[in-house]
């Protein structure tokens, strides 16, 4: 019922299954044509004792008419995130929701769970990370990078995005991350290993200023070479964004936002702002480099980020792990590609998505004090 409200008066949603999500957490309230409510006919309905205001067990109502899956399964939340949320929106802390409080609620947090616009950023799949210098499965996970092309297409034709991003790693020939490149420059006393002695996949730390800590990579997506390119086999849309990363020579970039230093922006952040995209669910190569910096930037930004899980491939099986717990720790979500597609429809609402959202509009409010 909620997309229904929503969608305020909008005809194709008068059949709409969640009828039946009113009807089972409010059952003894009637429910009119969806062409006929709008954000106050919400209100009144889980407005239970009729005083005016939502309190908290009412709140929970709407949070159960919310968190579902597109089976109608009710997702857990715990009584602590509840509590968060409602104080979220109670803004004059009273221990009530009124109708102007609700107002924001409406705008700012269920419009955007129901009706999310969504990107897909496929980070990286190119030649030398599948088959050419840096193939990821000769790494110790073994992993097959070729294997992210099936799930990624099928996505793409699929899924109803609301816009598309390619990624690509784009290096000039004196990159600083590449290990035939390691005397260009001097090592700080404080690195693990020497110039000489170095290797690839090791760790050393340059001199700076101010000193850097560099893991080391086989020569890899040199800029206009064929390992650069994207593999033939992925599909490329029409009207997708491709966004260059790793440009300049003196700095790496893993994420496709900034470079590791957080010095240099590339177009990634401007390009979401002006489609007002909420939602990005991320996937590609590697899972553990650039695919989890990508998403930890996404999160510390504010997105509501979801990392496909079938679709990445990555270099040490711990430090994937470590990426998947950093993305559950700050409330992002994991799932297969299957799962993708009411997600985007907004048929399936996660709790966690909806918490993020909560949060980061607590910190908004919070600074426009």
């Amino acid at each position: 019922m909620l997309e229904c409200f929503i969608k305020e008066c909008d005809s194709s949603w008068r059949l709409s299954p969640l009828y039946s999500t009113m009807s089972e957490v409010a059952d003894e309230y009637p429910v009119e044509d969806s062409c006929l409510i709008d954000m106050d006919a919400c209100y009144e309905t889980f407005d239970k004792d009729g005083d005016g205001q939502l309190n908290l067990e009412e709140f929970r109502l709407i949070c159960k008419a919310l968190f579902r899956n597109d089976k109608g399964h009710i997702y857990p939340l715990s009584e602590e995130r509840l509590r968060h949320m409602f104080q979220v929106f109670d803004r004059n802390r009273d221990g009530a929701i009124d109708r102007e409080e609700f107002a924001f609620c409406w705008n700012h947090w269920i419009k955007v769970i129901v009706r999310p616009t969504s990107a897909f950023l496929i980070v990286d799949v190119q030649n030398d990370f599948i088959s050419g210098t840096l193939n990821i499965s000769k790494c110790n996970a073994q992993q097959d990078g070729s294997e992210v092309v099936e799930p990624i297409n099928w996505l793409l034709s699929t899924v109803p995005f609301d816009c598309v991003f390619y990624s690509l790693d784009w290096h000039p020939p004196d990159h600083v991350s590449y290990i035939d490149n390691v005397h260009m420059r001097e090592l700080h006393p404080s690195s693990p290993v020497s110039a000489d002695k170095a290797q690839a996949y090791d760790t050393v730390v340059f001199a700076g200023p101010p000193p850097m800590k560099q893991r080391l990579w086989p020569r890899h997506c040199v800029q206009d070479t064929w390992g650069a390119e994207l593999h033939k086999d992925l599909k490329v849309v029409e009207g997708a964004v491709m966004v260059y990363k790793g440009t300049n020579p003196e700095v790496d970039s893993y994420s496709v936002f900034w470079d590791n230093k957080k010095l240099t922006k590339t177009s990634l952040s401007t390009q979401l702002r002006e489609r007002n995209v909420t939602d990005i669910y991320i996937c590609g190569l590697a899972y553990d480099v650039c695919v989890g910096a990508t998403i930890a930037d996404a999160l510390a930004i504010g997105y509501r980020s979801v990392l496909v899980d079938d679709a990445s491939r990555g270099v040490e099986l711990a430090d994937i792990e470590r990426t998947k717990d950093t993305i559950v720790s700050n409330n992002g979500v994991i799932v297969d590609s299957h799962q993708v597609l009411s997600m985007v429809e907004g048929r399936d609402r996660r709790p966690e998505l909806g918490y993020k959202l909560a949060m980061e509009l607590k910190t908004a409010l919070e600074e426009d004090k």
